[in-house]
């Protein structure tokens, strides 16, 4: 079985500090909530999400990914925006596989938010080879912070906040009560829009 972050491939961007490129998607639907899949096989919930490939961009790398990983094509969503850096989380040690080359200590991500413009029928999650995920749901906006693994919570934490103003231009979904005090904040206005 896969580790809970994923399996990486040797035509993956790393960059010189160990980060392995990706992107991040935020599927969204018009009520506000959002997608999250369940992983294969696990118990872990999280957005789709994965590697950047040597010569893509990163928005060549989110379609690519969102074809795989949920079975849409760009015809079927709205590009509304995406983050303006690239947000970081280090893999715990265990997860670290040091005898492999190159050796990556975590990820850096561009988070993409999406608007859902077709059907949800269209969602397909068999639509590759190796499939990502084996269940999905809709959930409120800040229900994937909980749901995700812990090493990914504060990128998740961030991308929101930062996306959130693209979908709530006037009231953004008050924070959860159960978050550690150091993440209740208001989010800042600084999406890049698409």
């Amino acid at each position: 079985m896969a580790p809970a972050f994923g399996v990486f491939s040797v035509t993956d961007h790393y960059d010189s500090n160990g980060f392995r490129s990706n992107v991040g998607i935020i599927l969204t639907r018009q009520d506000g909530s959002l997608l999250l899949g369940g992983r294969l096989g696990q118990a872990g919930w999280q957005f789709p999400q994965g590697g950047m490939q040597i010569d893509e961009t990163p928005e060549q790398a989110m379609y690519r990914e969102l074809t795989e990983e949920i079975g849409l094509e760009s015809a079927d969503v709205e590009l509304l925006g995406q983050t303006q850096e690239w947000l970081h989380y280090r893999l715990p040690e265990k997860f670290i596989r040091r005898n492999s080359e190159p050796v990556c200590i975590g990820q850096k991500q561009v988070w993409f938010m999406l608007r859902l413009q077709s059907s949800e029928d269209r969602v397909q999650l068999d639509a590759s080879d190796l499939p990502e995920f084996d269940r999905w749901r809709w959930v409120d906006y800040w229900q994937p912070v909980k749901e995700v693994i812990h090493f990914k919570r504060q990128v998740y934490v961030s991308a929101l906040a930062e996306l959130a103003p693209l979908l709530f231009a006037d009231d953004i979904p008050p924070q959860p009560r159960w978050w550690p005090e150091e993440w209740l904040h208001q989010p800042e206005r600084s999406a890049t829009t698409g």
